[in-house]
């Protein structure tokens, strides 16, 4: 029987591994959820809570502003517990913090629900994606790290509309009860089927710290912080666009929402087998395919048929996710839960720059499509960070 590289113990069956893919990506499947639907209900939370929509942009950005301070903070903090243990605790702590967004009476204390309901999304995305990883040969980990992430992926597609639908004809609080719901089943699948691995190596916080002295895990942090902006920029405005500049009516936003879950499909199994065939390289050519599809949002955005297009395309920009987190792994040595965790938090301070970019341009009265403009330059402000990532790993390896 094979044997994991960290740890030098046997390898479960491959019905048994993805029986653990499988309860990890359940897990994302919620995170999924508790972190997109609120983009689709942002005219139902506005009218709710007598806000802007501008205003429900800063709850996303408070959610993605707790995933920041905490994938590093809980990475290393909790670098010496079993990931199994790790696992167990940060969905239990997702899915109360969910039921407290649910119960929030106003917007401040909405604000500070979604901080708290973000801090162990990175950490969880983290040690997740280290786990499938240690269960398959090195040359399959992107794609197992992506059959993984296919249950934030499959939020997009399934969960998210569907949980639009019905807190559009419900309530909005609605939405952070069932995310808190499928977060205590994942706390069940996890404890069922994945084993504590006593033989596992865990790392002082010291030697996770040592992560930060690495030019390329920052470069490789910075191409998803700044080049994966675009597309949060996009899809948190996409009701009003949908409402304002396509004139369709809200019904159509489950719709648009499902179009981009399918895109996010797609561009996650392809981004796992890009960067397993291409490497770094392929990083690059998702960076240009996003330049070029956010530029084109703003044209598409006049018809249904061609938003709903552009949706797809705009979904497969989730194919930066695997590409960077298995990047992260390669350049990591021996600081493997920070550096893992970390790449969910560059992607919410892109979750946080993004509606916040977005939201400056709306309001300097430049239009609901504008949102492609800056998605778009934020895109080659990335391509630019992974130039100088080529560089230099051309001149030093």
């Amino acid at each position: 029987m094979a044997h994991t590289a960290e740890t030098g113990a046997a390898k479960p069956s491959r019905r048994f591994t993805l029986l653990i893919e499988f309860a990890l990506a359940v897990g994302g499947f919620a995170i999924g959820v508790g972190e997109f639907t609120i983009m689709g209900l942002m005219p139902n939370v506005a009218e709710a809570l007598n806000i802007t929509e501008p205003q429900v942009g800063n709850v996303i950005s408070a959610y993605a502003l707790g995933v920041v301070v905490g994938a590093p903070l809980i990475a290393v903090l909790g670098s010496h517990f079993y990931r199994r243990h790790l696992l167990l605790m940060l969905m239990a702590f997702f899915a109360l913090g969910n039921i407290a967004s649910a119960l929030a009476p106003n917007y401040p204390t909405l604000m500070v629900f979604r901080f708290i309901s973000g801090l162990p999304h990175g950490a969880y995305f983290g040690v997740a994606s280290l786990v499938a990883a240690s269960l398959v040969p090195s040359h399959k980990r992107a794609q197992a790290v992506s059959r993984v992430m296919s249950g934030l992926t499959i939020a997009m597609l399934v969960g998210n509309p569907f949980a639009t639908w019905l807190s559009q004809l419900l309530s909005w609080r609605f939405a952070f009860v069932l995310v808190g719901g499928i977060a205590v089943l994942t706390v069940m699948l996890v404890f069922l089927y994945l084993p504590l691995n006593r033989q596992e190596v865990r790392n002082s916080p010291s030697q996770e710290l040592t992560a930060l002295k690495r030019p390329q895990i920052w470069l490789t942090l910075g191409i998803g912080a700044i080049g994966f902006a675009g597309m949060f920029c996009v899809f948190s405005y996409l009701a009003p666009v949908l409402i304002n500049v396509t004139q369709v009516s809200p019904h159509w936003i489950p719709v648009a929402q499902a179009a981009f879950g399918a895109g996010a499909i797609i561009g996650n199994i392809a981004g796992g087998k890009l960067y397993d065939r291409m490497q770094l390289k392929g990083v690059g050519w998702l960076l240009v395919w996003c330049i070029a599809i956010l530029l084109l949002f703003p044209l598409a955005a006049q018809s249904l048929w061609s938003i709903l297009l552009i949706c797809v395309a705009i979904g497969t920009m989730v194919s930066l996710s695997p590409a960077l987190q298995t990047r992260l792994m390669d350049v990591a040595a021996d600081a493997q839960t920070l550096a893992a965790a970390s790449n969910h938090a560059a992607f919410n301070v892109a979750n946080a720059l993004g509606p916040w970019l977005g939201g400056v341009a709306i309001g300097a009265g430049f239009g609901w499509t504008a949102t492609g403009y800056v998605g778009a330059a934020t895109a080659v402000g990335g391509l630019v960070v992974f130039f100088f990532a080529y560089r230099q790993q051309q001149r030093h390896g």
